[in-house]
């Protein structure tokens, strides 16, 4: 589908909701009826916040992201329990798991879409989250809120995806198809990994982080790790009026070819050849 193209499947009647929010209660049962719905589609994959477009860029569904948004003023207060652990939220925890490796510990909150094949350790997503089939989402990594993480992905343990919900028009954390994300890494703002990426442990990467090819010096997109490369956490030097500093970035080592796209021990390879894996 097409940037163009693209039209929400959630009921239109989520933007009049919308636009008189200020005055919406969880006494308002059509409101909160219409709400829940629409949620409940985003739970199920049927829609969601954000998706790569066929031609490239990414769509986000604003009328989603209102449904969220207006979720938080339509449930009230409610109790709840996980066993022996007990809450007290607006927001559910999530109850759809239909072919999904769920271990104790694992926690996911109503309206984050978790594909059949996924696997859950110990960790957390957030409401508007999407975990498409094959992908791992290893001990105490955070998908956050709206976060969209492709097919065959490894979040490794400790990985945080940052949540983006507010602007709605505001791109969330993509993580595409294949991509390998090292532990306590960092992907926040919108950043985005883009397919069969492969990113060193301990990276951070936001919306404004420069990324920079190692071999050529040449400077890709801000907050975005190219197709295929394997990349690392760095720094760069900068002068400023008080001196010269190390500031972050992002270094791209190689790009690896299109059959090495699984191949973890080519990407240790890689790390071991320039000092960052032992």
């Amino acid at each position: 589908m097409s940037t163009s193209s693209f039209v929400s499947p959630l009921d239109s009647g989520i933007d009049e909701l919308w636009a008189r929010r200020a005055d919406i209660t969880p006494a308002d049962a059509d409101a909160r009826k219409a709400v829940v719905a629409a949620v409940d589609a985003i739970d199920a994959g049927e829609a969601r916040v954000a998706f790569v477009a066929a031609d490239g860029p990414v769509v986000v569904d604003e009328r989603a992201k209102h449904a969220i948004l207006l979720s938080f003023k339509v449930l009230p207060m409610g109790e709840s329990n996980a066993g022996d652990f007990h809450y007290n939220d607006r927001m559910p925890l999530k109850t759809r798991f239909d072919g999904v490796r769920v271990v104790p510990g694992a926690i996911v909150r109503w309206g984050a879409h978790i594909a059949p094949g996924a696997v859950l350790m110990p960790s957390y997503t957030n409401i508007g989250g999407f975990v498409d089939s094959g992908t791992l989402v290893d001990t105490w990594a955070t998908v956050g809120s709206c976060a969209q993480v492709g097919k065959n992905v490894h979040l490794s343990g400790g990985v945080g995806l940052g949540g983006v919900l507010e602007p709605p028009n505001a791109v969330p954390v993509i993580v595409e198809d294949d991509a390998f994300i090292g532990s306590r890494c960092m992907v926040v703002e919108g950043a985005r990994v883009r397919r069969g990426a492969k990113l060193g442990a301990g990276a951070i990467v936001t919306a404004s982080t420069h990324v920079f090819d190692a071999t050529t010096g040449e400077e890709y997109p801000r907050g975005e790790i190219p197709e295929r490369a394997v990349a690392v956490g760095s720094s760069r030097v900068k002068r400023f009026p008080g001196g010269e500093f190390s500031m972050p970035c992002i270094l791209v080592l190689r790009t690896l070819a299109e059959g090495e796209v699984h191949d973890k021990l080519a990407l240790n390879d890689v790390l071991r050849e320039h000092g960052v894996a032992t």
